[in-house]
Parts: structure tokens; C-alpha cells; sequence
């Protein structure tokens, strides 16, 4: 809907964090983390209610977070509840439309894969196979996007790995959104794709995972490359 009303752009997965000017285009600001002072955290008037996408989802901010993501921060003695599980695909405008500087250190596993500006551009591999929303676990997330390690595809599984890391919360399975407005939930195959729980803490997220075909599954429906 946010397309159709905006000359078919999409959205910035994030903002570009050495360019503040892309704030205004991404679809969610602030990171999250477990410090009581980062307001981010638990108010959603600074992040939420300033999104781009705010006046298309009805007002309603339960849409923004599963209720299985039970993470808090303790503020003044109060518990505070975060504001986020969900995340965007960061192949999906990318980080302010760029890599982010990731290309320069990652090199081919993300500068050969494409960063989606428009509606329109979803037509390889199509809108019914890219993926726009997921929910991540709540300690993996933290900017707005998604990452998908595309190193390996489409035929080589034993360079496997991850950026990020997908929500469990649902009998070991995570949902999805799609750019053609449906959804799909994912029961994941491979427990390394669900290291234990780290509460109130970051997990380790970035890691190699040879020949685990859930990194196959999502990187099928995050891009593909330029050429």
C-alpha cells in the first residue's frame, strides 16, 4: 500500500547509520537492546509512531511485535515491554539503499546480490517468493532489517552461515510475510538454526552453517543477483 501511494519506492529495511538524511525513508528507526536507557526500547513514539508505515496498519501496535517475544527492559523499577520483534528483509532497500558498507567488508556475498528499490523490481524472482517481514528472536534483533547470508548460493551449501537470526517462537517455527501480501510459516529443520535463548543478552548470530538447508530456504526468498 506504502508503494502504491509512493510512485512504487520501497522502503529502506534501515536507515543508512553514516547517512542520517535516509531516516526519513526507512520503514522503522532505533535499535534495540537491553539498556534501560535507550528509549528505542520501549517507546513507541519515537520509533513506531513515526514510521512511514504507521498510518497503513491501522494504529494498531500489536501488529509490530509477537506476543511470544516476552523481552523487557526495567526502567525506573517498571517493567517496560519492547516495542519490536518484527524485522524487514534487508535485501528489501537496503541500508538507506545501500549495503551499508557491508559490501566493502564482505565483498561478492553482498555487493553481487540485489538491494530491491521498487515494487516493480520484485519481478525476478516475483513478489510471491520475496520475503518482507519475519519475526526475529528477541537476541538477534536489533536494527530494523534482516540479514540473509547469501554466501553459497545457489549451489554451494558448505559456505553456509548467518548474519541474522529467525524467531522459534511458534513449535520451532517462524513466520513470514511476502511481497504479494501472503504468509507462510516456516518450521526450521536444523538446530543450529535455534541456538539456546540468550535472555536479556545478544546471542551469538553471525556464524558458519554448512549444508543447512534452512539457510538454503531463506536465501531462495531474500534476492538474487544482479546479473
Amino acid at each position: 500500500m506504502y508503494s502504491d501511494d509512493n510512485a512504487d519506492q520501497l522502503l529502506f529495511a534501515s536507515e543508512n547509520p553514516y547517512n542520517p538524511v535516509t531516516t526519513n525513508g526507512a520503514w522503522i528507526t532505533g535499535i534495540l537492546n537491553f539498556d534501560p536507557a535507550n528509549q528505542s526500547n520501549w517507546d513507541p513514539a519515537l520509533t513506531i509512531q513515526r514510521s512511514p508505515m504507521w498510518p497503513y496498519c491501522g494504529q494498531s501496535l500489536g501488529i509490530w511485535k509477537c506476543p511470544a517475544d516476552t523481552s523487557f527492559v526495567v526502567v525506573n523499577g517498571i517493567q517496560k515491554s519492547r516495542v519490536r520483534s518484527m524485522s524487514m528483509n534487508v535485501y528489501l532497500g537496503g541500508f538507506g539503499g545501500t549495503y551499508g558498507n557491508w559490501d566493502l567488508v564482505m565483498g561478492p556475498v553482498w555487493s553481487n546480490f540485489k538491494i530491491y528499490r521498487k515494487q516493480t523490481d520484485l519481478i525476478n524472482p516475483g513478489p510471491s517468493t520475496i520475503f518482507v517481514f519475519l519475526d526475529m528472536r528477541q537476541d538477534s534483533i536489533d536494527m530494523g532489517n534482516f540479514a540473509v547470508d547469501m554466501a553459497g548460493w545457489p549451489d554451494q551449501p558448505a559456505n553456509y552461515g548467518f548474519f541474522d537470526l529467525p524467531g522459534f517462537y511458534h513449535h520451532l517455527a517462524c513466520g513470514f510475510s511476502f511481497a504479494d501480501g501472503h504468509s507462510e510459516m516456516r518450521r526450521w529443520r536444523d538446530d543450529r538454526t535455534m541456538p539456546v535463548l540468550v535472555p536479556e543478552g545478544n546471542v551469538n548470530d553471525q556464524f558458519s552453517s554448512p549444508n543447512n538447508s534452512d539457510v538454503a530456504w531463506l536465501q531462495e526468498r531474500a534476492t538474487r543477483p544482479w546479473r
